[in-house]
């Protein structure tokens, strides 16, 4: 029977945690080692955790360096064949682990594979669903983002690199993604597997700009990257410009509508194609910018109520 180490990383988020720790208890697949890394939290997440302690394979409260490196902590720990990560404001839906080993077994050349995920607010309430394709490394080069809450990963390519680059702290999974990349088949599995729970706390509202800069800072990796730089080269401008693109897209969610508006607009000087993929970003900038941000509210209101029919 293969078994799947999951990780928890977890700080104050005792609001969302006890939820994220029964989606992976609950799951049927037969052999998991669940792992939960806790940096000292201070809001009775630690409670929690203690409730479950015995269904744990191991945990552990202290303060750490941030979230990739309680991640790592995690990694170092697992012995499993196949390994992922949830936070601990995200879930899987019911049967997800046992679908990602089946993935597995069938494409023994696999190294990552992900499936789609829901989009929910602080309730639990889904407000989008998050469908994916079939990714290269390529496309990974040029920020086609994955979900990162519905990934698995095999754990004999995970060894081949360092884990989470704990210099990073908003695209860090992304940057693993890429290292995996070179060594197998990332496949996709078109089935919902996760959802991310998206809130004010949360990485991807409350320091929505920082994403771009960390865009920048991965190509600026890869640049010195032997391995990887020559593809880097075959994509160079459709990679600048969807680093730009991923700026853009956070400065509108960062309520930094006319930065969002250079930023597109650098897309669009740097690749056409990229740029009108996403004219929504610019569309929506422009509204913020005129005061009319309320219609895009309304638009999103709307798609909530078409997800609760």
């Amino acid at each position: 029977m293969t078994l799947v180490s999951v990780i928890t990383p977890s700080f104050n988020q005792a609001s969302y945690l006890e939820q994220t720790i029964q989606s992976v208890l609950n799951q049927d697949h037969p052999s998991v080692e669940y792992i939960v890394v806790d940096g000292a939290s201070t809001d009775g997440s630690v409670e929690i955790i203690k409730k479950y302690a015995n269904k744990f394979a191991y945990w552990i409260s202290e303060k750490d360096r941030g979230q990739a490196d309680a991640i790592n902590k995690g990694f170092a720990r697992a012995s499993g064949e196949i390994v992922a990560w949830l936070n601990s404001d995200d879930y899987y839906l019911p049967g997800t682990i046992s679908a990602a080993v089946k993935v597995f077994d069938e494409n023994p050349d696999a190294v990552l594979v992900y499936g789609n995920m829901l989009a929910v607010d602080e309730h639990g309430k889904t407000f989008n669903t998050l469908n994916y394709k079939q990714l290269t490394l390529e496309d990974l080069l040029c920020f086609q983002i994955i979900g990162q809450p519905a990934v698995f990963m095999r754990r004999s390519a995970l060894q081949n690199t360092s884990g989470l680059d704990a210099s990073f702290h908003f695209l860090l999974d992304h940057l693993l993604w890429i290292r995996l990349a070179q060594f197998g088949r990332i496949l996709h599995v078109d089935r919902t597997w996760a959802a991310a729970r998206y809130h004010a706390e949360a990485k991807n509202r409350a320091k929505a700009a920082e994403f771009g800069r960390e865009a920048f800072r991965i190509l600026a990796t890869i640049k010195h990257d032997p391995d990887l730089a020559f593809l880097l080269l075959k994509v160079g401008r459709r990679a600048r410009a969807s680093a730009h693109r991923v700026d853009a897209r956070y400065l509108l969610d960062g309520g930094q509508p006319a930065k969002a508006i250079v930023a597109w607009m650098k897309v669009m000087l740097l690749h056409p194609p990229t740029a009108l993929a996403r004219i929504n970003i610019l569309g929506s900038s422009i509204l913020s910018l005129l005061g009319l941000g309320k219609l895009r509210a309304v638009f999103l209101r709307t798609r909530e109520k078409w997800f609760e029919k």
